[in-house]
């Protein structure tokens, strides 16, 4: 009999098909519900969302690896899995390049209002010549600050710096030599990081160190002019402090590839800053480079 694996994210045909050549696969819309059947049976699971933490452990006697199809891991109970010598697989430099590239999409269409200006012509709005409220913001020769220098920060560098010759300012749990040297990037502290940047990038993990990381306090020390970016996780930034900041003119306006509830509901507020200059994205998984290269966390 094949071993029983769980797959709750959709995958491409043809990689179902590998899976089923080795696996007996059930597929679920997310993670199965508490109770399933599947659970007890399963000795593996694949997929991405949901929280596979003690109380669902708890329902899986066989489970033998657990493998989630992106690059966080946050929503995975690493201690429980240790514990029962669970490896949990992830894919760590699968989205690196894609996700960087995502970045400077999220900069050039709120700092450009590319969407806002595309909405607007659609709308039958250009009339005449255009007055300044249509006008953007120049994005080269700017500061960007890159919040947390990992592959996608040195990646997120080396474009900013080479293509639009920005300068670049980072902080990081360390000193980054290749990035000072192949980008001349300046390490400095939070504050300084937040006052200078004209470009705020957030590409943390979440952890209970990042938790809500950039919130009221840290907004009101940005520029006015700023724009802030998120691509780490949504609760890095508070996002009941981010709409305030939006609404209230704090900073500019904001580009967001991830949220705290995702899919994001169409009444969040999140949602409702789009009309405080908040541009949103949704980063998706490419599921069959994931499933290639995964690697062993846990």
């Amino acid at each position: 009999m094949k071993p029983s694996v769980i797959l709750y994210k959709s995958i491409p045909a043809d990689l179902c098909k590998r899976l089923e050549q080795h696996f007996t696969v059930t597929e679920f819309d997310g993670l199965p519900p508490a109770g399933h059947h599947a659970l007890t049976q399963a000795e593996g699971i694949i997929g991405s969302g949901g929280k596979v933490d003690r109380a669902f452990l708890a329902q899986t006697p066989r489970l033998r690896a657990v493998s989630t199809i992106s690059v966080g891991y946050d929503t995975f109970n690493v201690e429980a899995l240790t514990e029962r010598a669970i490896p949990l697989m992830h894919t760590p430099t699968v989205l690196t390049e894609t996700v960087a590239d995502t970045v400077l999409a999220l900069i050039l269409s709120s700092a450009r209002r590319v969407v806002e200006v595309a909405e607007r012509v659609k709308a039958g709005e250009w009339k005449s010549g255009i007055g300044s409220d249509w006008f953007g913001i120049d994005v080269h020769h700017k500061t960007i600050g890159i919040l947390g220098m990992g592959r996608i920060g040195l990646a997120v560098a080396q474009r900013a710096h080479f293509g639009f010759s920005m300068e670049v300012l980072y902080n990081a749990r360390r000193h980054h030599a290749e990035a000072e040297t192949r980008f001349n990037a300046r390490y400095c502290d939070l504050d300084t990081l937040l006052a200078e940047s004209d470009f705020l990038c957030v590409t943390l993990p979440l952890t209970e160190e990042t938790r809500h990381l950039i919130s009221h306090e840290q907004l009101a020390k940005m520029k006015s002019s700023a724009i802030l970016i998120n691509i780490g996780r949504g609760a890095v930034v508070d996002e009941a402090a981010l709409v305030e900041a939006l609404s209230n003119g704090t900073i500019h306006a904001a580009g967001l590839d991830v949220f705290v509830q995702e899919p994001l509901p169409v009444d969040s507020p999140a949602a409702e800053a789009t009309q405080c200059r908040c541009v949103a994205a949704y980063r998706f998984c490419h599921s069959r480079n994931a499933l290639r290269h995964g690697r062993l966390r846990g």
